[in-house]
């Protein structure tokens, strides 16, 4: 089974994941953020990966250290659990259409970590009622810093694309599917690659 653990502990967060590739889509991770969690079972639900552990941080100062720290974590996750990514497809990409919008997704685990981001996001932070009745948000400035702590980490180049939307929730939503779905195709075994590392190099680097 192809799987990694990764725990990261800061001054300012406090996370640990376990990732397998080949999963069943369960996403079991205690998240103090209600839309994130919501981003992450989406992930996991259309990627088919399953994924479990704990995210902690300083919420009291914002939401940024947490979302992308836990970026950089799953990233080391999946370069862990891809070890030199023989046998994969390597890249995939994905237009995901969700109600008025409509979000594209292509990634390469090429070894060279690069993101582009267009995701058209108003800034306009998200507003939610938690579970305790009182009244919680998400920074959707922070989309782009899990993302960019995820290819950092996971040696993948991504990229994300708005292709029409109105929704920040829709863009946001659609994308991780978007992404998830391009991840999928690209971390899946190829049957006629025979266990070849898929570089004319040799080696992913």
């Amino acid at each position: 089974m192809r799987t990694a653990t990764v725990e990261r502990n800061t001054k300012e967060t406090q996370i640990k994941l376990t990732l397998n590739l080949d999963g069943t889509g369960k996403c079991n991770v205690k998240n103090p953020i209600g839309f994130f969690d919501h981003m992450l079972q989406a992930f996991c639900k259309h990627g088919m990966f399953d994924l479990e552990g704990t995210l902690a941080g300083d919420l009291e100062v914002d939401q940024h250290h947490l979302i992308e720290d836990t970026g950089i974590v799953l990233g080391q996750c999946f370069e862990k659990a891809l070890g030199n990514c023989a046998g994969i497809y390597r890249s995939g990409i994905f237009i995901y259409p969700m109600d008025e919008a409509l979000l594209r997704a292509a990634v390469d685990f090429g070894g060279r970590p690069f993101l582009v981001c267009e995701a058209s996001l108003t800034g306009v932070p998200l507003v939610s009622m938690g579970s305790n009745g009182q009244e919680s948000s998400f920074q959707t400035d922070c989309f782009e810093d899990f993302w960019q702590g995820f290819v950092a980490n996971a040696k993948c180049n991504l990229h994300l694309d708005t292709l029409r939307g109105r929704s920040d929730h829709h863009k946001m939503e659609g994308l991780f599917k978007a992404a998830a779905r391009a991840i999928r195709q690209a971390v899946e075994i190829d049957p006629r690659r025979n266990g070849e590392v898929p570089s004319t190099k040799g080696v992913i680097v």
